[in-house]
């Protein structure tokens, strides 16, 4: 009877174990962190070839003065603020200080600018980004540079070329400043959401761009492929992020009026 019994039970203690190594694994699974950056961006700690081998100018001028965004809404405040100093350069004498995020607002003194970049604010639309960053230039010496943009409305090959052909012009030389608006989430395969950062370099043979990102809380620049920063373009704001929603990216390019 014992021996009997204990045959019997094996089956089902058998069946609970394995329902139990099963519930556990895919716990594990549901639970495992994603990685920092998933397939369609790749740091620039992993990827140094082209700005060891190429002038890449736009690199060299703006990469020292992308700073983290001061709040987690500031993202255009931050990538204008680099962008505008970028141009501009360093200052001459020793009594002038390098322009931080909040001088620019203050300078600037749009209330609603400085509303949507505090913290817990709603952050930039892509036309306001046009608007602060044509606001931004004169407060930085730059009354001689204009704004213009492209805003993709489709991922067909000619959009694609065009954009390329963007991005082609902006690695020629650092005299203009080239931003971008687009979903963060598409590139990084995580946070799903806009934002805005200044792209530092293009890499026409693999058709890559750089981004040098200002949300330093959670990365650092990274390549992205060309036809992937589309498509963050494209993606329009989930409902979640209220005033924001159905909102879509493009370039913003800060240049000398020709």
């Amino acid at each position: 009877m014992k021996l009997t019994a204990a045959f019997s039970g094996a089956p089902l203690l058998l069946s609970l174990s394995l329902a139990l190594g099963t519930g556990l694994a895919a716990q594990a699974e549901e639970e495992a962190p994603l990685p920092k950056l998933g397939p369609n961006a790749i740091p620039v700690t992993e990827a140094t070839d082209y700005l060891r081998a190429a002038p890449a100018p736009d690199y060299w001028a703006f990469a020292p003065y992308v700073k983290p965004q001061f709040t987690s809404s500031a993202c255009g405040v931050a990538t204008v603020t680099a962008a505008v100093n970028g141009l501009a350069g360093l200052p001459s004498h020793a009594e002038d200080t390098v322009m931080t995020q909040p001088d620019l607002l203050e300078t600037v003194g749009d209330a609603h600018w400085s509303e949507i970049s505090a913290e817990g604010g709603d952050g930039v639309m892509f036309d306001d980004l046009v608007t602060y960053a044509t606001a931004a230039l004169p407060v930085a010496g730059l009354e001689g540079y204009v704004v213009t943009t492209f805003k993709p409305v489709d991922a067909s090959e000619a959009t694609l070329e065009t954009a390329r052909n963007w991005l082609i012009q902006n690695e020629e030389s650092a005299d203009d400043a080239l931003m971008v608006y687009f979903n963060q989430g598409v590139v990084t395969g995580d946070w799903d959401g806009p934002h805005v950062s200044l792209i530092g370099a293009y890499d026409a043979v693999k058709d890559e761009v750089l981004i040098l990102e200002v949300d330093q809380e959670w990365y650092i620049p990274y390549w992205t492929p060309t036809a992937v920063l589309l498509e963050a373009m494209l993606k329009p704001t989930s409902a979640e992020h209220g005033v924001l929603e159905g909102q879509t990216g493009g370039f913003v390019r800060l240049a000398p009026q020709s």
